[in-house]
């Protein structure tokens, strides 16, 4: 089933259950996929572009909620909470970090990367490998702690 069918039928859902919290998130996910696929660019979204999109919907509500947290602004922070818990549940199960380490260090030694050189590399395959179930940030961090 494509994301798209699944948050239709999940939309439905929370129309029906009246669940304010889902139905912001599923119709800003529901948003994002209609102007993904109206881009100009005429190509189909496959399943990395939609683990792509909603791994951007989360990023942008965390970005706000740090800010509301500290802007002390609590209500628009629970908001922001509640929508990134509902977007969430349409990602990949993501890797602890001690799994994301392990992975780090077999793709090192895959590609004989020995240097802050091979970064790009190890970071390439890092991030195919990883599907979006790690966070960008938190792999580079394991590569340059790997590398240096």
């Amino acid at each position: 089933m494509s994301l798209e069918s699944k948050i239709m039928q999940d939309l439905k859902e929370a129309m029906k259950s009246k669940d304010q919290a889902s139905m912001r998130a599923i119709r800003a996910i529901k948003s994002a996929i209609l102007l993904r696929k109206t881009d100009g660019s005429g190509k189909e979204i496959d399943h990395e572009d939609e683990i792509k999109l909603l791994q951007k919907l989360v990023k942008s509500r965390k970005e706000s909620l740090e800010i509301y947290l500290k802007q002390k602004r609590e209500d628009l922070a629970k908001v922001e909470e509640e929508e990134i818990n509902v977007i969430e549940r349409y990602l990949p199960v993501a890797m602890t970090e001690e799994e994301a380490e392990a992975m780090v260090s077999q793709i090192i030694s895959e590609t004989g990367a020995n240097s802050m050189k091979d970064m790009g590399s190890v970071m390439s395959a890092a991030t195919s490998r990883a599907a979006g179930r790690v966070d960008g940030k938190l792999l580079a961090q394991l590569v340059r702690k790997k590398l240096s």
